[in-house]
């Protein structure tokens, strides 16, 4: 089993940063990759970024390229989503996700964390 618990969100105005923190807790040897997903009011969940927690590979939504920046520091099993150029479509609930394969799919992360909500400003 796998714990996480996201931290970071809030209210930020448009143009504007903000960095999102995911510790992980227990089982984490069995993580292979973990990740970033969103949902909008109205909207289903939708992937935003993931990283292999053994290496150095990533893989990013078109909607958020050249704007976030997923990270990871093993040591202290915590995962990172640096969010600059915020826009107020961005505004979603963020849920921290690990999972055992590869893969931008919400139905490969097996443990998902209690979410925390970024709130962008026009």
């Amino acid at each position: 089993q796998v714990h996480l618990v996201e931290s970071g969100g809030g209210l930020v105005q448009a143009g504007g940063s903000l960095r999102l923190s995911c510790a992980a807790s227990g089982r984490t040897s069995s993580m292979y990759a973990m990740g970033w997903f969103r949902q909008a009011p109205g909207k289903e969940r939708e992937f935003v970024a993931a990283i292999r927690w053994g290496g150095a590979s990533t893989l990013y939504a078109d909607s958020v390229k050249g704007r976030f920046t997923i990270s990871r520091e093993n040591a202290k099993n915590t995962l990172y989503l640096q969010m600059n150029s915020l826009k107020p479509e961005d505004t979603a609930v963020y849920y921290c996700a690990a999972g055992s394969r590869w893969s931008v799919r919400e139905s490969d992360f097996g443990f998902w964390g209690q979410g925390t909500q970024v709130t962008v400003s026009s």
